[in-house]
């Protein structure tokens, strides 16, 4: 895990979100040891047997718990009971139910925006041009807190166009994190301004 480091010295201040799904309890507990301070999980289901075992594990270590899958409205009452952050907010009607869900035990839940930022029909997300409006529409919401944006790029695309236009976009927003990149292409997205990458298959298969 000595990988964790190698990473953490390269990307500076950016933050490290270890992606943590399919891999066991125990590997989690290596990887914090090594370093983390963000674990993220894309399934509730998944997240919550690991939860069971390290909350408090978490806890003493300092770690957060992130969610970077698509949320159900079904699943958001237990999201909001584990998550530190939400990172694939993408409908009014998500949105609404995590704020309710939120204020049922007085928290302020904290969210990033997932943008579609390459307009695909099968993937989730706010289109680019519809977001501006959809974060002026989430001020209604008293227990919900938008930090930023969170984008996946097309697969088998150059990335760097689309982080470009994902950083644009959030230069006209008053936000503080830019989630973007993941183990192929994170030092793109470093370069192109993101504050958050996301990474699980380099540091847990070790291909560095």
């Amino acid at each position: 895990m000595s990988i964790i480091k190698k990473i953490k010295s390269q990307i500076g201040s950016v933050k490290l979100v270890v992606v943590s799904k399919s891999r066991s309890a125990e590997e989690i507990k290596q990887a914090i040891d090594a370093g983390a301070k963000i674990i993220a999980e894309n399934k509730i289901q998944e997240a919550e047997q690991k939860y069971s075992i390290l909350k408090n594990y978490f806890k003493d270590n300092n770690t957060e718990f992130h969610f970077i899958g698509h949320l159900q409205t079904n699943k958001v009452k237990k999201a909001v009971q584990m998550f530190d952050l939400i990172q694939t907010l993408d409908t009014l009607k998500l949105a609404k139910e995590i704020d309710k869900r939120s204020a049922n035990i007085n928290k302020k839940q904290d969210v990033l925006i997932q943008i579609n930022i390459g307009k695909e029909p099968q993937k989730y997300g706010v289109l680019p041009e519809k977001t501006i409006g959809f974060v002026k529409e989430l001020e209604q919401f008293d227990n919900i807190k938008v930090k930023g944006l969170m984008c996946l790029p097309p697969l088998n695309k150059d990335p760097r166009p689309y982080f470009k236009e994902m950083k644009s976009l959030f230069d006209k927003l008053n936000l503080q994190i830019l989630s973007m990149g993941m183990s192929k292409d994170y030092k793109i997205a470093i370069e192109e301004s993101s504050t958050m990458v996301r990474i699980g298959t380099l540091i847990f298969e070790g291909k560095y």
